[in-house]
């Protein structure tokens, strides 16, 4: 569980990300309790993000005037899907379709795109309505949101591809945090959550080593993201087959 969660972490902080939905599909696949697994995904996103915002905006590439619309609703609806009471099939449901349509995303959507030189800021409002869905979405499954909002910035061509990674970075740790305090608000306990702190640790090494290479275009973000992908695809069918 520890090396994997080490893996994830270089994976997905490379390209911005927490890795909250692989974590919280590894832990659902190795029957944890599903009421502790989104809280430990969060806290891992806390951790990995912390260290690729730090990378990234070094390196220059965050970008205000594109991240503070999604956050400024995302954050508030993060915190309202933390406390939304769901049951363990409804989760296990939710989350094998979040996944698989996250798979789908990262696989397809970079193909058709092939000069990232010129890109557009979103309205406002768009931004704004589009940060509120993914952030309840984010709260309610018990990740970040960044591996839903980056496919989308993408696509659009909304941004640059480093600056989407900064900006998913950032977009993440508050959704993370927002999300963290609707869990407790709903009565989760933190009581035993110190005995994970192998998984902690590993995924704050492998942050570090991921988001280093990320924000200085060391690795191909496309070899990354299908790596990803694939693995979030594998991970979602597998859930989804329970029920089938």
């Amino acid at each position: 569980m520890t090396l994997l969660f080490f893996i994830i972490a270089i994976v997905y902080s490379a390209v911005g990300f927490g890795g909250g939905s692989s974590y919280i599909a590894v832990l659902a696949l190795f029957d944890y309790p599903y009421e502790t697994i989104p809280v430990i995904a969060l806290i891992c996103n806390v951790i990995v993000v912390s260290g690729g915002i730090y990378h990234f905006r070094k390196k220059g590439h965050f970008k205000w005037s594109l991240f503070w619309p999604f956050a400024v609703s995302s954050v508030p609806m993060a915190f309202i899907g933390g406390r939304i009471p769901v049951s363990k099939e409804f989760f296990l449901v939710l989350l094998g379709v979040c996944l698989f349509v996250i798979a789908v995303r990262l696989l397809f959507v970079n193909r058709t795109i092939k000069d990232y030189s010129e890109y557009r800021l979103p309205k406002t409002s768009l931004a704004i309505v589009l940060g509120a869905v993914l952030g309840l979405l984010a709260g309610m499954v018990g990740v970040g949101g960044g591996i839903f909002l980056a496919p989308v910035l993408l696509y659009l061509r909304w941004g640059l591809p480093k600056q989407i990674a900064a900006t998913a970075a950032l977009f993440i740790l508050l959704n993370s945090l927002s999300g963290l305090a609707g869990q407790f608000a709903k009565g989760t306990s933190m009581i035993g959550l110190l005995d994970y702190w192998p998984l902690f640790l590993s995924v704050f090494i492998g942050g570090q080593i991921g988001s280093r290479l990320g924000s200085g275009a060391i690795l191909s973000q496309r070899i990354i993201k299908d790596l990803t992908a694939l693995l979030v695809l594998f991970v979602s069918l597998r859930i989804l087959y329970m029920f089938i």
